[in-house]
């Protein structure tokens, strides 16, 4: 996460997102550097607009949390409608395995 951490902040700062400045952004933080990790992050980068990037994950999870919503509202009705025999008989058959430990 560091180092997307780094390209972002070097794209807010309007500096250019490239493998010495990221180097030079995890070094600062005290960062081991992974120079293969930060070249394979500057090419993922490469002819990515970040602005527009950040606008659709500032969405998307909005849109997800909507989407979840009336799902986690049909979840409560199905778990109510479980009949409650099945956990007389799981406790019951809990029981019987404890009895079995002490003869």
């Amino acid at each position: 996460m560091e180092y997307i951490y780094a390209a972002l902040l070097l794209h807010k700062a309007g500096k250019e997102v490239n493998e010495s400045a990221v180097q030079a952004v995890l070094s600062a933080a005290g960062i081991a550097v992974n120079e293969s990790r930060v070249k394979a992050l500057v090419a993922a980068l490469d002819g990515v607009d970040i602005e527009d990037a950040i606008s659709k994950a500032a969405v998307a999870p909005v849109a997800v949390a909507a989407a979840a919503a009336p799902a986690a509202g049909a979840a409560p009705a199905a778990a109510a409608e479980e009949p409650k025999e099945d956990k007389k008989a799981e406790e019951e058959s809990g029981m019987a395995g404890l009895g079995a430990l002490f003869g």
